[in-house]
């Protein structure tokens, strides 16, 4: 059975009324439209970055509840065809207009679907993103991240829970109602300045999307619940960061200067812990390309689309989606985050107590 068999009578759901003396405008159905799903596998996945199984056995299922409508009024669009014009959007952050023109459907019609399927995406946020708190995938990640900080050594980080760091999301012609300037970053371009927290495996354990692109990474992560957590005690293992964030006794981060050969080893330790935040930016944006190369939709559709993708993407490990390699896909460059200004004694203290252990 064909995935799509209503596919020829699927029309676009825009107003049908208006005109002069309210004259009812014809309504338009789409003809002899294309099947996505009857391309091959290679080319599939480079449109819409999954596989179709994971389309339709994985993210479809997820959601497909809030994409049917009850009756027919309008001839709706099938939910799989809902869900491939929003995974088309964060494969190309192309205009929504060219969207429309290949998926024959109409602008105002693609801004809808990407919102839609976008907030029903974000809204499993609690279900994919989560950071284990206790039994053996809590354990798993200590040890694999003692693993990354080994390298060709003996001696790794024990207890650490994540490696935290920010990245930079473009916003291309978004209005922000006269506070923009809060968006503008060090680099002059108007972003969201999101911070996540990953995993050993480079899955999201954590995510703030909403900072403008001005905020400090250490603000962010002060004022995030992740840190709220920690400072409770609800979490009791540590974090890895970079210099951008003052050191705490659940906050490791490397030593601006190094005074002897163990804190040097350290440092070298630490990098290796937490360069795989970094390799998950690189990743998360090569499979998704709108978060690079910018997004102009509105501030609350480009929040939702960070978490969704996060999502996606966590889900693309779950399902073991690996991405084909292309010539399209290039390395993106952060934009470079001063020093941490605060210093905390205590996380002073927990940091050379932690190196003491490890070379002593």
């Amino acid at each position: 059975m064909d995935i799509l068999d209503n596919l020829s009578d699927i029309e676009d759901d825009s107003d049908n009324e208006g005109g002069p003396n309210n004259i009812r405008r014809a309504k338009r159905y789409i003809r002899d439209a294309e099947n996505p799903f009857e391309i091959d596998e290679w080319d599939f996945q480079r449109r819409y970055r999954f596989t179709k199984d994971s389309v339709l056995f994985g993210i479809l299922p997820e959601i497909q509840a809030g994409l049917i409508k009850h009756n027919n009024r309008g001839l709706p669009i099938a939910p799989q065809l809902q869900l491939l014009i929003c995974l088309r959007y964060f494969a190309t952050s192309s205009f929504q207009l060219v969207i429309a023109d290949t998926m024959k459907v109409s602008q105002s019609t693609v801004s809808r679907i990407v919102f839609r399927v976008a907030t029903l995406l974000a809204s499993l946020i609690n279900l994919y993103i989560k950071i284990p708190t206790t039994g053996d995938a809590r354990n798993e990640n200590h040890r694999l991240f003692n693993v990354l900080g080994r390298g060709h050594g003996a001696i790794g980080l024990p207890r650490v829970d994540g490696a935290i760091d920010c990245t930079h999301i473009k916003l291309v012609g978004t209005r922000f109602n006269q506070v923009e300037e809060m968006f503008r970053n060090r680099k002059g371009y108007f972003s969201l300045n999101v911070q996540a927290v990953v995993g050993p495996r480079m899955e999201f354990l954590d995510i703030v999307p909403e900072w403008p692109g001005r905020a400090h990474d250490s603000r962010i992560f002060q004022n995030s619940l992740i840190h709220m957590r920690y400072v409770q005690g609800r979490l009791d293992g540590i974090l890895v960061g970079d210099k951008g964030y003052p050191c705490l006794p659940f906050l490791m981060t490397p030593f601006r200067n190094p005074h002897n050969e163990e804190e040097m080893k350290y440092n070298e330790i630490q990098i290796r812990t937490r360069i795989i935040v970094e390799r998950t930016f690189g990743v998360w944006k090569r499979r998704f390309p709108c978060l690079a190369r910018g997004m102009a939709t509105k501030l609350v559709c480009s929040t939702t689309t960070v978490v969704a993708c996060a999502v996606l993407h966590n889900m693309a490990l779950r399902f073991n989606d690996i991405l084909p390699e292309d010539d399209e896909l290039h390395e993106y460059e952060e934009v470079p985050v001063p020093n941490a200004e605060n210093i905390n004694m205590d996380g002073e203290v927990a940091r050379q107590l932690l190196v003491h252990r490890l070379f002593n």
